[in-house]
């Protein structure tokens, strides 16, 4: 990059461990954002992570990729979040197991945005930080004609949602890639409940449901206080300001509006105009003490920001919600909740049913299943005997891909048992998602249902906002 000064972090551990800083000028000439311009020696994806505020863009670097250059250019206001971002790629870089060895080239000033515009030094760019800005890096990056790995949620409210739809027009036009970070489509239970949906002997076909009883449900509990990589994760301020983070129902909900989306209506081309509705939808804080604040944010006071937020010194954070709608017809109801800190031994949970005309596939994760997720298949066909049999002959179906798993007989019909293998862990989820997006650059292009997807599914996170503030108006 010509006359860009960057700095190279070497060596950092959370709040507990030294930073020592060398700086060095970088003088070479800006790489070929064109994936059609990289030859057969040279990787596919050259990396730019622009403003790392959240500990999803370091673990997109947990583990290597042939087609990925080892050299990734980092732009970002100085700082804290920055400095975590490297020091988490340090860990991964002198773990003793499977070391990574990524050379972080880092620009730091007020200009970093238009720096990185400027001199697009690599083709991929991963935003995963502040939503209150993310929408318009997304957009900014994609006019500059790069491609983008964003992590969720690309947009918090309907005027966001409108940017993103500029945004993916944008990228059909320069015939670059946006995508999102969807995890939770790599977590075997989510997998398997999808599998075995797709078994008409055994699932029968998808209720309609009604507002009452909706036909899919999906609700998690998650906390503020958590570890990363073993580590007591540091949140930065603005995580807990919904201007900046965004609410509950429009963040932590992406990931349960995707999965119904994608297990429900695989390779549908979603119309997010025709096939949502929002029929309701509210929302609720979770009010933080100073003490709780502190433990999180290493911060002994509230920023100005948050101040409105707060009284009697108790800080209100709207991060739970609760939507309910129908796609192609199919009431859904989708909810979620954040507390401070779980129990002892405690953990965050999911539960998750798809209501089917012969057996409900049901995701319990909660304490009687060590919160461990476990997918469980109940009957509603009263001939138990056919049926048990059409589960037998399912279940040899899917062992062709998925050798070891079984069943158990449960309370109410079977527990799926799946070997430890499969259960790769959250973190290591997101080097799946970039191996399928390095596909897809790979291809020149995404499924038609991809790009629909991610637009219904942004459709419906940030009209439940506009209905839950409206319906306190």
């Amino acid at each position: 990059m010509k006359g860009a000064v960057f700095y190279t972090f070497f060596q950092r551990k959370l709040p507990f461990f030294f930073i020592s800083i060398l700086v060095i000028i970088v003088s070479t000439g800006c790489k070929n954002d064109n994936l059609k311009a990289t030859t057969d020696t040279s990787p596919l994806v050259h990396l730019i992570t622009l403003a790392p505020g959240h500990f999803h863009a370091a673990l997109l670097q947990k583990s290597m990729y042939k087609e990925v250059d080892s050299t990734v250019y980092v732009f970002a206001p100085e700082g804290q979040e920055v400095q975590a971002h490297l020091a988490l790629i340090n860990e991964y870089n002198n773990r003793k197991e499977n070391p990574t060895a990524w050379k972080e080239k880092v620009y730091t000033g007020n200009n970093y945005l238009e720096q990185m515009i400027q001199t697009k030094p690599g083709n991929v760019v991963v935003i995963a930080g502040n939503n209150g800005m993310k929408t318009e890096y997304i957009k900014r990056s994609i006019n500059a004609g790069l491609n983008v790995l964003a992590d969720k949620p690309m947009a918090i409210s309907t005027a966001g949602f409108d940017q993103l739809k500029e945004a993916f027009a944008e990228a059909d036009k320069k015939k670059v890639l946006l995508y999102d970070i969807m995890t939770e489509r790599y977590e075997i239970t989510n997998i398997l409940q999808k599998e075995f949906a797709q078994l008409p002997d055994v699932f029968g076909h998808l209720q309609k449901g009604t507002l009452q009883n909706p036909a899919i449900t999906s609700a998690s509990v998650h906390y503020f206080f958590k570890e990363v990589s073993g580590v007591p994760l540091i949140r930065p301020s603005w995580y807990f300001d919904v201007n900046q983070e965004g609410e509950g129902i429009v963040d932590v909900t992406t990931h349960l509006v995707d999965l119904i989306q994608w297990q429900c209506f695989p390779d549908v081309v979603l119309h997010y105009k025709k096939d949502i509705k929002m029929l309701s939808a509210k929302h609720w804080p979770t009010v933080l003490t100073p003490s709780q604040f502190y433990e999180v944010t290493k911060k002994d006071t509230y920023p100005d920001f948050l101040q409105k937020v707060v009284k009697d010194s108790l800080l209100s954070v709207y991060a739970n919600g609760e939507m309910n709608y129908t796609i192609k017809d199919i009431h859904a109801k989708v909810s979620v909740a954040w507390n401070f800190k779980a129990a002892n031994g405690g953990g965050d949970t999911y539960y998750s049913v798809l209501k089917g005309t012969k057996a409900n596939l049901v995701i319990r994760q909660g304490k009687e299943q060590q919160y461990k997720p476990s997918l469980y298949i109940e009957p509603v066909d009263k001939n138990l005997k056919t049926w048990n049999e059409a589960v037998q002959t399912g279940l040899n179906e899917l062992l062709k891909k998925y050798p070891g798993i079984n069943l158990k007989k449960s309370n109410n019909g079977w527990e799926v048992i799946i070997p430890e293998s499969y259960k790769i862990g959250h973190e290591q989820h997101f080097s799946h998602v970039v191996k399928n997006y390095i596909q897809y650059l790979k291809e020149g292009k995404m499924p038609q249902w991809e790009v629909a997807g991610m637009l219904a599914k942004y459709y419906t996170t940030t009209q439940a906002l506009e209905k839950a503030i409206n319906n306190e108006q």
